[in-house]
């Protein structure tokens, strides 16, 4: 265990491999309202609620007509010189106008869902973990997230406590089709079953799902992604994946946030001055050069194989 780098806190006890996390007095979402407000005090829009329904790119002027359909079902359309997309990859080539070759390879690409099943309660029993992975067989809970310790302006009292009871499971499965009062009463009662909380002690509770939460790593999602990225380069030069579900790639959020700045970079550039791939490769975001472009393609997670 040594060897993993596992160190101990406080000398003994629990192993960790982070000492702590920053974390918003309210969580991640203060962090986005407040890039929101510093681009609009600097002019820019932020248009919300639309779903982009057509990617058409003009290979001659090499410019973007983006056609997007609102809530309320008014169409718009957008005129652009490069489009960053952090959409999955699937729903973005579907999207896209002329249909791009790989597009076979897109639907190929596979993902694990996701839901959370929020309760909130009043309890004197805390506990300092700020999630805690849950491996009891009575249950299908596989990890708690305890709120108030992420931080204590998350619940509104110091009684309260909100726990999010999370669920991996797959769109269309079992799971995933529960009413979202079934959920809660599964939530409950394998909350007390865990001994965190009583289901008495809950007084409210709502749902959460994720579709798309987990890139899988199956043993052809890097060829197809091979593929996919090949094609774009090729055909669609000014568009840039960025993102875990717009790259299929298991990164953590600051290395997803590190993608869009770094490919801010390269556009202001008008060239590529980092290669984004290499972003949660070896903790290092090199220039990319003739040795980064070689490796663009080919620069992966390992594989899972399956066994003989």
């Amino acid at each position: 265990m040594r060897s993993l780098g596992f160190k101990p806190r406080g000398g003994a006890g629990a192993k960790t491999l982070i000492e702590s996390f920053r974390y918003r007095r309210r969580g991640p979402g203060m962090m986005w309202e407040a890039a929101a407000d510093k681009i609009k005090a600097s002019g820019g829009r932020i248009a919300m609620d639309r779903r982009f329904e057509k990617l058409i790119f003009d290979p001659d002027r090499r410019t973007w007509t983006v056609e997007t359909i609102g809530g309320d079902g008014t169409s718009e359309t957008f005129q652009a010189r490069h489009v960053v997309s952090s959409a999955p990859i699937p729903e973005l080539l579907a999207a896209l106008s002329p249909t791009p070759l790989s597009l076979f390879h897109a639907r190929a690409l596979k993902y694990r869902d996701f839901l959370t099943v929020v309760l909130i309660g009043r309890t004197q029993r805390q506990w300092p973990d700020n999630w805690i992975y849950i491996h009891d067989p009575r249950v299908k809970v596989g990890r708690v997230q305890n709120f108030r310790s992420w931080s204590p302006e998350m619940v509104p009292d110091a009684t309260s406590t909100c726990l999010g009871l999370e669920y991996f499971c797959s769109e269309g499965d079992d799971l995933w089709g529960m009413a979202d009062g079934d959920l809660i009463a599964l939530a409950k009662q394998e909350i007390s079953a865990i001994g965190l909380l009583r289901g008495e002690e809950v007084t409210d509770a709502c749902v959460v799902r994720q579709k798309k939460a987990y890139p899988v790593y199956d043993e052809t999602y890097l060829e197809n992604l091979r593929m996919i990225r090949f094609e774009l380069a090729s055909r669609f030069p000014a568009l840039h994946l960025v993102g875990r579900n717009g790259m299929h790639k298991y990164n953590n959020q600051d290395h997803a946030m590190m993608t869009g700045m770094l490919t801010a970079a390269n556009i202001l550039a008008g060239r590529t001055l980092y290669d984004v791939w290499q972003v949660n490769e070896d903790a290092e975001y090199g220039e990319a050069g003739v040795s980064g472009a070689r490796e663009a393609l080919g620069s992966a997670r390992l594989v899972p194989r399956r066994v003989a």
